[in-house]
């Protein structure tokens, strides 16, 4: 993630406001992919707002730093999303140019994406935007594993803090709400631990209670909201936005510049693949070619990530994989339609 990261993903709405940076994610060689509709959400905002995810403005006052990384790939600018969280809060968008962020020629390319207001997110919308961050943390502790697992501490160590530095405290809240034991304590301890003694026994044992903790909050759920398409269809659209946002961040001139960035959106495709697979069937059922469109993308966008340790070369653009993932949000969209259609009736 350029170096630091995360503080929140705003997911949700028609607005499905948000990981991470999604399907028509603005990326250096495509900084106006087009982005699909999303169902309407109850959130009550000012129509100035967007966090990880978000399909309208860009909220730089509370946007995770995979969110503002847009900013950064379009305008190309290292470092800028950083940059943007240390200057807050913001009074307005134009406070980017008066803080000297950035310049007014650089503020313009970007004014329309730009937001402060927040949002207020409820029913499935509120739903949707828990479980993407939750989904952001799996997505991390994944490829942590994966660099633990190839001996690789000082790789994964990022990938284990990134939880609780750039989103547990986005969550909090509403873990706090659904009654979900605090397990931040537990994270640092894993970060600190992995820092400190990576080849400690302990290490694995903590490891797998960071993993529990997630999934006991994932859990918080009710497991037949988690298994409806249309929902987990939301939850995975997200991810591939975070994912893709951060792939375009780390990708330039056709090489894997940014390491971490290329781990992070590793992370949050396989795990939303993983949460394909689980609702694959009633997909196939309800639209088989819907399901035929995002399996063959999945499949395409598996390959982009040959392995925990980037490769050399990018296997793919950032424009390919912007892509492949609007191919799964579109087709996933037709089947969240024909959902709602069906529950009207």
């Amino acid at each position: 993630m350029i170096k630091i990261r995360y503080i929140c993903l705003t997911a949700a709405a028609a607005l499905i406001v948000t990981l991470s940076s999604c399907s028509g994610t603005p990326t250096a060689e495509n900084p106006s992919a087009p982005v699909p509709n999303t169902p309407a959400t109850e959130a009550v905002s000012s129509n100035n707002h967007s966090g990880h995810g978000s399909k309208e403005k860009i909220n730089i006052n509370s946007a995770i730093l995979s969110e503002l990384d847009k900013f950064e790939a379009k305008l190309g600018i290292p470092a800028l999303s950083n940059k943007i969280q240390a200057n807050r809060p913001y009074g307005s968008p134009e406070d980017l140019v008066t803080k000297k962020v950035i310049t007014q020629e650089q503020f313009d390319q970007i004014k329309d994406q730009v937001g402060v207001q927040e949002v207020v997110l409820t029913g499935e919308a509120k739903d949707v935007d828990y479980m993407s961050k939750l989904g952001l943390m799996k997505g991390h502790l994944l490829v942590a594993q994966e660099l633990l697992d190839q001996n690789q501490p000082k790789q994964a160590e990022p990938h284990i803090g990134h939880p609780v530095e750039e989103i547990y405290v986005d969550v909090e809240e509403q873990l706090n709400e659904r009654k979900v034991k605090e397990f931040k304590t537990t994270l640092v301890s894993l970060q600190d631990l992995v820092k400190s003694s990576p080849k400690d026994s302990k290490v694995k044992t903590n490891f797998t209670s960071s993993v529990q903790a997630v999934d006991g909050a994932i859990a918080a759920l009710p497991a037949d909201q988690r298994s409806k398409p249309g929902f987990t269809l939301q939850v995975i659209n997200e991810l591939l936005d975070a994912a893709n946002s951060e792939y375009g961040a780390a990708i330039a001139d056709g090489k894997v510049t940014a390491p971490i960035e290329y781990q992070d959106s590793r992370g949050f495709v396989v795990y939303a693949n993983e949460l394909y697979k689980g609702i694959s069937s009633q997909v196939a059922q309800a639209d088989p070619e819907a399901h035929k469109a995002i399996d063959t993308s999945f499949a395409e966008l598996i390959k982009v990530w040959p392995a925990a340790i980037p490769p050399a070369k990018a296997v793919k653009t950032p424009n390919d994989v912007t892509k492949l993932v609007k191919t799964i949000e579109e087709n996933s969209q037709k089947v969240v339609n024909k959902s709602n259609t069906q529950a009207q009736r």
